[in-house]
């Protein structure tokens, strides 16, 4: 059984940053995309960031370009999330996700979290 689970949500003020971290369970041996995806009240879904377990091919979104910065560490079944320079628009609950079929967008994955929330004061 797949299990995923974020880990380092907070509070900051605009400017600071976050490391977010997700521990994935239970996948079958092979490359394949894990991500982190956000949701914002009274707001779809995004993808934010993701990369491909094995081949490190990575997607960012032009929203937090420049800002975010995804890694993994394949030892430790653990997916991360740097979050530099935080913006209040940045507000939102942020789900890590495995398996997933489509970064773009709402997103598609086999695979989530239960999220972890971010706030960014102004």
């Amino acid at each position: 059984q797949v299990q995923v689970v974020e880990s380092g949500g907070g509070s900051v003020q605009t400017g600071g940053s976050l490391r977010l971290s997700c521990t994935v369970s239970g996948l079958p041996f092979g490359d394949y995309t894990v991500a982190w995806f956000r949701q914002a009240p009274g707001k779809e879904r995004e993808g934010v960031s993701c990369i491909t377990w094995r081949t490190d091919n990575t997607y960012v979104a032009d929203s937090v370009k420049g800002r975010f910065t995804i890694s993994k560490d394949v030892s430790k079944n653990t997916l991360y999330l740097q979050m530099n320079n935080l913006e209040p628009e940045d507000t939102a609950m942020y789900y890590c996700a495995a398996v997933v079929w489509d970064c773009t967008g709402s997103g598609s994955a086999n695979n989530w979290g239960q999220g972890t929330q971010v706030t960014v004061s102004s």
